[in-house]
């Protein structure tokens, strides 16, 4: 079954916003460890860069995937052994 691209989106941004509360409390983290000190305002708002790039990212993938798989089952590629 195909997936709409309204599902990619959602399940994109379903996996990056649990990817977010994990970056963030990260950073919170390893930053120190490298001696780099932010409050917490700012790891939110590099997280929330990090996030949008995620999503795009994330869309744009499963867009390509999707196109390439129709893409082959229009030329039949999907038969076993070719």
């Amino acid at each position: 079954m195909k997936q709409s691209r309204v599902m990619s989106l959602m399940e994109s941004l379903a996996n990056v916003v649990v990817g977010y509360g994990v970056a963030v409390v990260t950073q919170l983290v390893v930053f120190p460890l490298f001696g780099l000190h932010t409050t917490l305002a700012a790891n939110l708002m590099m997280g929330a860069v990090f996030t949008l790039v995620s999503v795009v990212r994330s869309y744009g993938l499963r867009r390509l995937f999707e196109h390439l798989r129709e893409r082959r089952a229009l030329t039949g590629g999907d038969r076993v052994g070719t």
